[in-house]
């Protein structure tokens, strides 16, 4: 018998990687303001960068706060929140530190923290997703673009669009 070939994929490029990124973010943050359009809580962006998704939150979610966790505002002008709903500082103190302001009152929290090294990710996702659980409300959605380590929280199915492993979600129940 002929063995047959087995062609490895090749590796995605940087571009579709970021591509798939991007609009797996779009479809889970959209998904995840209309499942939580009915609670009063606020909204928390962890980590601004240059501001795409605070501009797209802003845009998209009504009648409730939105506030944004960055050590230093890069931000471009469009997309950079009032100083009154911009906590500046190290994440491990102002999550914290915000905890005891609002109480686990959050109706979403959306996190793009990691950078382009994933096992850096991951122990970074270790280390502040018991400083993020506290924070949901009953019915509140965690959306991630790292897999997240959550104790009482349950991972959910991605919406149409998403790629797997480029977006997650989570929700209290």
């Amino acid at each position: 018998m002929r063995e047959m070939q087995i062609m490895s994929q090749p590796e995605q490029s940087r571009l579709d990687l970021f591509i798939d990124r991007m609009v797996s973010q779009r479809a889970c943050l959209e998904h995840a303001i209309a499942q939580t359009a009915g609670l009063s809580g606020p909204v928390y962006e962890l980590g601004l960068g240059n501001g795409r998704t605070y501009h797209h939150l802003r845009q998209h979610v009504q009648g409730r706060e939105i506030y944004v966790f960055e050590r230093a505002v890069a931000s471009h002008p469009d997309s950079t929140p009032p100083e009154a709903q911009l906590i500046l500082g190290d994440i491990r103190e102002t999550l914290p530190a915000t905890l005891e302001r609002f109480g686990a009152t959050a109706s979403l929290v959306h996190a793009d923290l990691g950078g382009h090294n994933r096992e850096k990710n991951d122990r970074f996702a270790r280390l502040i997703s018991p400083l993020i659980e506290p924070h949901l409300a009953q019915g509140g959605l965690m959306v991630s673009s790292d897999r997240m380590y959550f104790e009482g929280l349950e991972e959910l199915p991605l919406p149409p669009g998403a790629v797997v492993g480029r977006c997650f979600i989570y929700r209290r129940g």
